[in-house]
């Protein structure tokens, strides 16, 4: 993988990243050697393989590798992850501080790795009918350019503009369906509308095409990834039936995990649950550094600095299989921080990243159904995933709000430290929440831990360390500081901006 890697991004720059990127600028270009890479559909598919690579592995720093990086931030800037400030990798992204600066190294990583994946399947995309082989494998690869084009546009308009239900004429970011070089002028912000549409049709047009394809591995783009793409789209622009279709289509064929299997770590691809994901091995494991930031129980794990909102633990009721993944620390220096230990290395210290669960799904169905008014089905979907977690189902008010309100809920429970926190705020125009663990008093909330000597004792909980936004005022929906910042070196390299 890693000489296709190379190979791959040898032969195609992207006008916006030279001047950030030194292995674009000194890789060799030659016209030759491009156009033996797009000779046959079977060497095209290369450059998808060694964009995935990239986009998975490649990175600025451990707590910038690859596309990990936006899930992470996600959930840093969100309600239930209480970040260790004094912990190297997300403490300012926690902080409000970094995404929305755009002369910030995270912003610019992600900003190019996004259109970096996005110049790459563009190139497949328009040279892929050119190549020589069997019309199905063309098919093929031409289908996961398309779904790996969309899904990068797809984290521009969630990340870089409010919800399309707040304004879809909004302009978010460029949008390039051409290969670009170093003399491509840069083009004007489009509008989130301009942007879903090209995901759609992006995502449609893959769906067709991937009919007849059966992958071999969970790395790879089939239908069932297409069609959870497309009920994540359709979720965020208010297309309900369309939303609760794909769902449903999107988790075909892959269960509900067993209650015991949540404990495991999250960190095997071959989970039955899982529809999409980055596998590791020993010698490609670059992005399980992730796991030095959520896994916070295993000795292995470095930073682990993610902890839980001792709130997040009361949404749970005490018989949810999830509810025992609790724990507070007694080990020196983090004594009375919440563990959740829903990651967990594998025994080498590596673990497989999670994009996609038949999960996800089941809320996404039961949101669609419930924003529709089909509350009823709503509450039987949202039960099939609380009865499987061994939580108690859900039997409060029919309201539609109330509904709506119980499966946002769920969905945080069940999709912690997976990328969605920030991205379902911005969608909801909901609000971060964050409150100081404290009595009504004022006072510190006494909670029990057992030190690693095996002494129990009584201490402080600790929670959140940050209540409001830099400008010291409260959190509120539809925030500049939910956006993330187009970085200050793409204004400056394309005046069209």
């Amino acid at each position: 993988m890693k000489n296709l890697k190379y190979l791959s991004f040898a032969l195609i720059g992207l006008w916006s990243l030279t001047s950030c990127e030194k292995d674009l600028d000194t890789a060799p270009t030659d016209q030759a050697s491009s156009v033996e890479v797009f000779k046959t559909a079977e060497s095209a598919e290369t450059v998808i393989n060694g964009t995935w690579a990239k986009f998975n592995n490649d990175g600025t720093t451990y707590a910038n590798i690859g596309y990990s990086t936006v899930l992470r931030a996600s959930d840093a800037m969100g309600s239930d992850v209480a970040v260790l400030r004094n912990k190297y990798g997300f403490s300012s992204t926690y902080d409000f501080t970094e995404m929305v600066n755009s002369t910030a190294g995270r912003p610019l990583f992600i900003w190019s790795t996004l259109y970096s994946a996005i110049n790459n399947m563009n190139n497949v995309i328009a040279k892929i009918d050119g190549t020589e082989g069997s019309q199905e494998k063309k098919n093929q690869v031409k289908a996961q350019a398309k779904a790996l084009r969309a899904f990068c546009y797809l984290n521009i308009a969630s990340f870089y503009q409010f919800s399309y239900l707040k304004d879809k004429t909004a302009l978010t970011a460029p949008i390039y369906t051409e290969p670009s070089t170093t003399a491509t002028p840069g083009k004007k912000k489009a509008s989130l509308e301009e942007i879903y549409t090209l995901i759609k049709s992006d995502l449609t047009e893959a769906d067709n095409l991937l009919k007849n394809y059966t992958r071999n591995n969970k790395d790879k783009i089939n239908r069932n990834v297409v069609n959870g793409l497309l009920a994540r789209v359709y979720l965020n622009t208010g297309e309900w039936a369309k939303a609760s279709a794909s769902a449903k289509i999107a988790r075909e064929g892959y269960p509900l995990m067993a209650p015991e299997k949540y404990s495991e770590g999250f960190n095997d691809i071959d989970n039955v649950e899982w529809i999409w994901g980055h596998k590791q091995t020993q010698e490609q494991s670059d992005e399980s550094y992730a796991f030095h930031f959520l896994d916070v129980s295993s000795s292995g794990s470095y930073y682990y600095s993610f902890m839980a909102d001792p709130y997040f633990k009361d949404l749970f009721d005490t018989n949810d299989i999830r509810y025992q993944l609790f724990s507070w620390d007694g080990l020196k220096g983090r004594e009375g921080l919440l563990r959740y230990a829903k990651f967990k290395f594998k025994s080498t210290l590596i673990a497989d990243i999670v994009y996609m669960r038949s999960a996800e799904m089941y809320l996404i169905e039961a949101e669609a159904e419930a924003r529709s008014g089909n509350v009823s089905q709503a509450v039987a979907v949202l039960n099939q995933l609380k009865s499987t977690r061994k939580a108690n189902i859900y039997s409060g008010s029919m309201a539609q709000n109330d509904v709506v309100k119980a499966v946002l809920i769920e969905r945080r429970k069940e999709l912690f430290g997976e990328g969605f926190s920030l991205s379902d705020i911005i969608r909801t125009q909901g609000s971060v929440e964050r409150k100081p663990f404290v009595d009504a008093d004022g006072k510190p909330i006494k909670v029990q831990i057992t030190t690693p000597e095996g002494v129990t004792k009584t201490v402080d909980g600790r929670g959140h360390s940050v209540f409001s936004f830099p400008d010291q005022s409260g959190f509120v929906p539809n925030s500049n500081y939910y956006l993330f910042s187009i970085p200050q070196r793409e204004s400056e390299n394309n005046p069209n901006l």
